[in-house]
């Protein structure tokens, strides 16, 4: 048995078909219909953070950002870094980084400035308006850590032992595409 979602908070039973779509069994409570719920779980939550973050950005009045730019622009902080540093910490792929690298400088959010060392890259930091977008995104997760409590989530050492889970199945996947496995 999987579950599918009704709506956003209400998890509801599906067949004993496994899967929504996928035409394969997947015996209920199994380790295989724990680690697919873990997946979509994973996916639900990405897809809700975005969803915070957009709201707070419209309760800022922010302008000519997205969740996902917000989101970029709070992990280069205070820092200068490169599109493919980016990259290579594993927060973004490919061409969506490029694409809304471009919109944040044209609108003001970050500074590019080439390289000294190498003209072929571009050294990425927050403007002003960057670091108050930067403000507003770790003041929102500070409102949340706030929260955790509430849900039941009583010490660090619980956050710990997730984190280490999700650690262990990035290193997974990494490896998956890196020695295509």
């Amino acid at each position: 048995m999987s579950l599918g979602v009704q709506d956003r908070n209400e998890p509801v039973s599906q067949s004993s078909q496994g899967e929504a779509g996928s035409g394969t069994e997947t015996k209920p409570g199994s380790f295989k219909a724990e680690y697919l719920k873990s997946l979509k779980l994973i996916e639900r939550l990405h897809r809700l953070l975005l969803e915070v973050i957009k709201a707070e950005i419209e309760r800022e009045h922010f302008k000519d950002i997205n969740a996902v730019q917000a989101l970029l622009i709070y992990n280069i902080g205070g820092e200068e870094v490169t599109a493919g540093e980016l990259r290579s910490r594993g927060y973004y792929m490919g061409s969506n980084v490029s694409y809304n690298l471009k919109k944040l400088v044209k609108s003001g959010f970050i500074n590019q400035e080439m390289s000294r060392t190498d003209k072929r890259s571009n050294r990425l930091t927050l403007t002003e308006r960057g670091q108050g977008v930067c403000n507003m995104v770790n003041a929102l997760y500070d409102r949340q850590l706030d929260m955790v409590s509430q849900t039941g989530i009583s010490n660090q050492a619980e956050i710990t032992g997730m984190n280490s889970v999700l650690h262990r199945l990035e290193r997974m996947w990494h490896d998956q595409i890196r020695f295509r496995m």
